[in-house]
């Protein structure tokens, strides 16, 4: 009988462990999407339940997600691993990368089959006045305006590197998003950005690429990196990626991205259309409504907020009432959150990963902290500004310290704690909106692919959704003054 039991627990695990979904994430820029809709598309064709996280942010959020076991998969890039990832062991070969990684416990697939480096671009207008070829012909130009992709600022293979090894002079360097960089350059507000050399953005504004004369950018070979567990959870899986090794081109790969990007063809259906037409595999392709993704996108949103704002107020009340009554500690307690509401919300979003992975709960924890700091301060403004008369006629009374609490002074305070509550929710719904760069999902996630395919409907599906949430906010909690505040203070107020 034991061993039975031990064969069915064994069995019991076997299919648990295989009914696991295979989930590959991808990097928030368009070729990175592609390439995940390519592996899950080779999955599924092999009958595995894949997930795509699809744009989660930059290479460390992918990677630190990997590691973490949040994601089993997701393409990378040689270079990067080498140049970014691992930059401090100095991996010199191949073979010395790979043992690298299975340190790690990640496997790094075959190239793919292209080669997709960093270049500097510029456009022939550009290059004709000045004369620029190569990258050391910037040295002659120390006025150029150069808007670099805010990874690339501070990436170990980026800028710094770049500026050491060509002794460039620039000082007029600014951070942008690697997609606005592309129409900043075309707007004339810089004169030089970083791209990738598969980029649709290339031809399409008809730029011309600076020759890397002293070899500087290494080679980008692009590979899947997925977890050395997959292997024994899901080796269909293993199996399927392990088909696509070489069957995409640097051409190829340009044209799967202008489809994207400039004839804006979805991603799905661009991954799907590859597949077949060089694997003989048919996938389905998921296109959603509308009114789909907005429904799915509300509820995201509203689990961000609720839960957040939610537990803000059930600490920020207290937090102001012991604020309000101990002057010291009040000072103290208004200091730390004061705090917390200075750090920059995406970098709150990204300190919360490694604690708590990607997704909903990194985003519900740095959006409760950032909805502290008003509704405590309102909280401990309500009480103490009590006029001093009234209190002394409610302590002539005899009542109680939680007495007089609950029955005269959060009343009194009550339009102030709303008003708090009411400021908090404001910022709430749209610092969620940031939430999609680590993949919680919500308003943010429209918003984040319009800007990347310059497609203004889809900044809008997020935005407008966005601000009429936060009106209705409003509304609500107008009503909920209606229902807490004493009739007479509504009266004075008016």
């Amino acid at each position: 009988m034991k061993r039975v039991a031990l064969a069915l627990a064994f069995v019991f695990i076997a299919t648990t462990a295989s009914a696991q979904p295979v989930t590959i994430g991808s990097k928030k820029f368009t070729e990175s999407v592609i390439l995940g809709e390519i592996a899950a598309d080779v999955g599924r064709a092999a009958g595995v339940d894949v997930r795509h996280r699809r744009e989660l942010g930059g290479t460390r959020v992918l990677w630190g997600a990997l590691l973490a076991g949040e994601i089993d998969a997701y393409p990378e890039y040689t270079g990067t691993l080498t140049g970014e990832i691992l930059a401090g062991e100095k991996v010199g070969d191949e073979a010395a990368l790979r043992a690298a990684l299975a340190a790690r416990g990640v496997v790094m697939g075959p190239s793919l089959g292209f080669n997709d480096t960093y270049a500097i671009g510029v456009t022939r207008t550009t290059a004709e006045r000045l004369g620029l070829k190569t990258l050391s012909d910037l040295k002659a130009h120390p006025e150029l305006r150069l808007g670099f992709n805010n990874e690339f600022l501070d990436r170990g293979d980026g800028w710094r590197g770049l500026k050491a090894r060509y002794a460039l002079p620039q000082e007029n360097v600014r951070g942008l998003d690697h997609d606005l960089a592309y129409r900043a350059l075309a707007a004339g507000d810089v004169d030089a950005t970083d791209v990738y050399t598969t980029d649709a953005e290339i031809p399409y504004y008809g730029l011309m690429l600076l020759q890397d004369d002293l070899r500087y950018f290494p080679t980008y070979d692009a590979v899947l990196l997925y977890r050395a567990d997959l292997a024994t959870r899901a080796p269909a899986a293993v199996a399927a990626f392990a088909r696509l090794a070489g069957t995409i081109d640097a051409p190829s790969m340009a044209a799967m991205n202008a489809q994207a990007k400039i004839d804006r063809v979805p991603e799905s259906d661009v991954a799907a259309a590859f597949v077949s037409a060089k694997l003989g595999i048919v996938a389905e392709t998921r296109s959603d409504t509308v009114w789909s993704r907005l429904a799915r996108n509300t509820i995201d949103h509203l689990v961000l907020v609720g839960i957040s704002l939610g537990a803000a107020i059930l600490i920020s009340v207290p937090l102001g009432i012991i604020a309000a009554r101990r002057a010291r500690l009040g000072q103290a307690i208004l200091a730390v959150t004061g705090t917390l509401q200075t750090i920059p919300s995406l970098a709150l979003f990204v300190f919360m990963i490694p604690f708590l992975g990607i997704g909903g709960p990194p985003a519900i924890v740095a959006l409760f902290l950032y909805s502290l700091l008003p509704i405590v301060r309102n909280t401990q403004a309500g009480l103490t500004g009590i006029a001093p008369s009234v209190r002394e006629s409610v302590e002539a009374l005899g009542l109680s310290s939680s007495a007089r609490l609950r029955l005269v002074e959060l009343p009194l305070a009550a339009r102030s704690i709303l008003a708090g509550i009411k400021t908090s929710a404001v910022i709430n719904i749209g610092t969620a909106t940031l939430g999609a760069l680590i993949g919680a999902g919500g308003y943010g996630q429209p918003i984040l692919t319009g800007i990347r395919l310059d497609d203004v409907r889809l900044i809008l599906e997020g935005a407008v959704p966005a601000a009429v949430m936060a009106l209705a906010a409003q509304a609500l909690f107008e009503i909920a003054e209606r229902a807490v505040v004493p009739r007479g203070l509504r009266l004075a107020r008016g």
